[in-house]
């Protein structure tokens, strides 16, 4: 019998395979480069040394005893600009289980309870199966541009989601 996809929070080791679904993911399938895996790596570390529970989370899933998949609300700047959806990833062996539905779940109820009326991503033209779900959990492309926040030329693309408070 399969595992089912489970929910948690921060534990010893997370931040590393964060990084490391991010790096091979998108080394994979975009050709992104050690500057990409250094710039997630860096990103996290300066998320964690400022990780305040009342506007931020971090939650992983987990497929058994393997970490599959994570996602992480920013609130650094939500007074301004909105929590920030990021480091939103789900491994291969766990797409189409429900490991992406469930992290997304636990972060715009995380949100909501936390009182951020706004939550933004950045992510880029392509990612057609992940756009499908940030649309499910009403994000919607408010900005598009050509940049290289990626590493390379890429169409990037603002997503905005306005909330209702729990």
């Amino acid at each position: 019998m399969a595992s089912a996809i489970e929910i948690s929070g921060y534990e010893p080791g997370a931040i590393g395979r964060v990084v490391e679904l991010h790096a091979t993911y998108y080394w994979k399938s975009w050709s992104f480069d050690v500057a990409f895996e250094a710039k997630v790596a860096a990103g996290l570390g300066e998320f964690f040394g400022r990780f305040n529970p009342a506007i931020d989370g971090f939650w992983i899933a987990k497929l058994g005893s393997e970490t599959v998949g994570s996602i992480t609300i920013d609130g650094g700047d939500w007074r301004e600009e909105g929590a920030r959806l990021r480091w939103f990833i789900v491994d291969e062996a766990a797409r189409g289980k429900g490991a992406g539905q469930a992290l997304m779940e636990r972060a715009m109820d995380f949100c909501r309870k936390a009182g951020h009326s706004r939550v933004y991503l950045w992510t880029f033209a392509g990612l057609a199966a992940s756009r499908r779900l940030y649309e499910t959990h009403g994000f919607r492309v408010v900005q598009e541009h050509e940049g290289t926040e990626w590493g390379k030329p890429m169409r990037e693309q603002r997503m905005v989601a306005e909330l209702q408070a729990a």
